[in-house]
């Protein structure tokens, strides 16, 4: 007998030991604090409201202005720091809502949430580039997309998906469930608005990082992508709003799915 609750402690510490690491648990309700960092660039702006959110009573607006004289890029964004590392498995939510007027006519990307770090000292990285995005989750027209890209940083794997409509003025809600993976045994799952959009198995979901040092922020906000890449901004809509809210980290759908009670 006692023998035999010996060998079921080991073989319960060996399943503990075997199983995945997984991200810190984190929740903001649409707030400026508790935020690792606000990042807002050029005549962008990030502020904590009260006219408008998911949930009672706050929000982060965020806004970007275009301008043809800058050649910097578009951020007004917050993050929070080492929310994952390769061979993490992690569940990520937050509810979104694109102002009323916002132009869905022209096709230009504009991003709402991503996940990067700075891998410029990374041995792994012979191109050199510092900050380089894995996930990412953008707007064009009236479509959001997310993409899966990893592997080499410097020739990496990346796959393009289709999440769902989005009607601006209204509030959106987006849970991601990820296996954080170099080689092809990643996986993405999301849900749009409470529904199964995409699952994907067997895909590269991040960067080969052997030591596991590099540590990736999330970021949720604006990020106005498409008018530095064209290096133009199609249309004449030159300043974009949307407003974030029920921002969360953590193991399960139940904890991040921006609904919950």
């Amino acid at each position: 007998m006692y023998t035999s609750k010996i060998a079921a402690f080991a073989l319960l510490v060996q399943g503990m030991l075997a199983a995945p690491t997984t991200t810190p648990t984190f929740k903001n309700h649409g707030t400026i604090s508790g935020w690792d960092g606000v990042n807002h660039e050029h005549k962008g702006t990030v502020t904590q409201v009260t006219d408008q959110s998911y949930k009672p009573d706050t929000s982060i607006k965020m806004v970007q202005i275009y301008d043809s004289g800058y050649t910097g890029r578009y951020h007004s964004e917050v993050y929070k720091k080492d929310v994952y590392k390769v061979g993490d498995d992690g569940f990520y939510g937050f509810a979104f809502r694109l102002d009323p007027k916002w132009d869905i006519t022209h096709g230009q990307s504009y991003n709402i949430a991503q996940f990067i770090s700075n891998l410029k000292d990374s041995p792994e990285n012979t191109c050199k580039d510092d900050w380089i995005p894995s996930g990412m989750i953008w707007v064009e027209k009236d479509q959001l997309y997310i993409r899966s890209k990893g592997g080499n940083m410097c020739k990496s794997t990346l796959k393009k998906f289709k999440i769902g409509t989005v009607k601006p003025g209204e509030w959106h809600q987006v849970v991601l469930q990820v296996k954080w993976r170099s080689d092809a045994t990643g996986y993405y799952k999301v849900w749009f608005d409470g529904n199964q959009a995409v699952e994907e198995s067997n895909i590269i979901t991040t960067y080969h990082d052997n030591s596991k040092k590099y540590g990736f922020q999330f970021r949720t906000g604006l990020y106005a992508n498409g008018w530095h890449d064209d290096k133009k901004n199609e249309g004449s809509q030159g300043t974009r709003t949307l407003w974030v809210d029920e921002i969360s980290i953590g193991q399960s759908y139940d904890d991040v799915v921006p609904s919950q009670k």
